[in-house]
């Protein structure tokens, strides 16, 4: 065994890793003594022990600070990685020693999952009362790092093309068209037969550039030579769209039922879009597997995908449809 590999397997300690990540995040020593209440020596002494341990220079004294060398910015990295995984174990201890039943931290991607999660979540506390969730609501180019790092156990929304997924896990669960939205007072809700040139007059609320439904909605559009105006507000918030639906002559584009909506009913406008976007589903990656309450979480949603789709008979329009579970097994990985 090298001295490298003696000092990472016996001796690197929790308090080295976090003496990493404070100095990363901070760069300056007095500021580190000062966050983790200890003298300056102290913590230039402890990062001269781990230097000399390793046999490598992690950080180089500049004018700007302490910068890390590719050696500190790798074992940074991987520090972050392990203190999470230390942190998750915690909350799972403390949940078995209190008697609930652990944490679930969900991605949701917005409008996406907005009718999928909250009956998923409706199921899970009604078969585990003791195990709580927290959900963060972001893009996809935000929810992936949190999922890749450890921050979050799952992603639930629709899911992103293939070649992004990497080292991440998937499982279709829904089916739910792309629809054309507007308020009931529309002029367009009044007409009984609509023509795809009936729209160029009319503003549009839109995904933003870089979403996932953006390009290849613009080129559904195009097909039918409807251009989009410069009239237009870009969101992913299924709230403001329903707001600005009641008091605008505005068209959304919008996934699933959003029309149901007995608050804030919408009109669906009778033009049908190509299949633009890949089922919802749940994310997760499978480099670090699934808790238990992150396991009856997935399957509180398979319940719920199923509890959605239509009744007997062919779907109705606007209707979700199960999507066919599927696993994938990448071999590259995203970071």
């Amino acid at each position: 065994m090298s001295e490298l590999d003696w000092y990472l397997q016996i001796n690197l300690k929790a308090r080295h890793l976090r003496l990493l990540v404070t100095i990363d995040t901070y760069r300056n020593l007095t500021q580190v003594a000062d966050v983790t209440h200890v003298t300056v020596p102290a913590v230039s002494k402890s990062l001269a022990e781990l230097e000399r341990g390793l046999g490598l220079t992690l950080f180089s004294r500049t004018t700007q600070g302490l910068m890390p060398t590719p050696y500190g910015d790798c074992l940074i990295r991987h520090a972050r990685t392990m203190l999470t995984v230390l942190h998750q174990a915690r909350d799972e201890l403390k949940a078995l020693r209190s008697g609930t039943e652990g944490k679930v931290h969900i991605g949701m991607l917005p409008a996406s999952a907005s009718v999928l999660l909250p009956q998923a979540l409706s199921l899970l506390k009604q078969r585990s009362p003791g195990t709580n969730v927290m959900v963060t609501e972001g893009t996809t180019a935000l929810l992936l790092p949190e999922l890749w790092q450890g921050h979050l156990d799952l992603v639930v929304g629709r899911l992103p093309p293939p070649d992004t997924l990497g080292s991440f896990e998937e499982k279709e669960l829904l089916e739910e068209p792309v629809l054309l939205m507007t308020g009931h007072h529309h002029p367009l809700a009044r007409k009984k037969t609509l023509e795809w040139s009936d729209l160029r007059p009319y503003p549009w609320i839109l995904p933003p550039p870089g979403s996932i439904l953006r390009d290849p909605l613009e080129r559904a559009l195009e097909a039918h030579e409807v251009p989009l105006t410069n009239n237009y507000i870009e969101t992913l918030s299924v709230h403001v769209a329903r707001a600005q639906l009641q008091v605008s002559d505005f068209i959304a584009v919008m996934a699933g039922t959003p029309g149901g909506d007995s608050a804030q009913p919408l009109h669906t406008l009778p033009l049908s879009l190509p299949r633009l976007l890949r089922p919802a589903g749940v994310l997760w990656n499978r480099n670090r597997g699934l808790s238990p309450s992150a396991q009856l979480m997935v399957a509180c949603l398979e319940e719920a995908a199923e509890r959605l789709q239509p009744g007997p008979g062919a779907p109705s329009r606007g209707a979700s449809v199960p999507a066919k579970a599927k696993r994938r097994h990448p071999s590259t990985t995203v970071q």
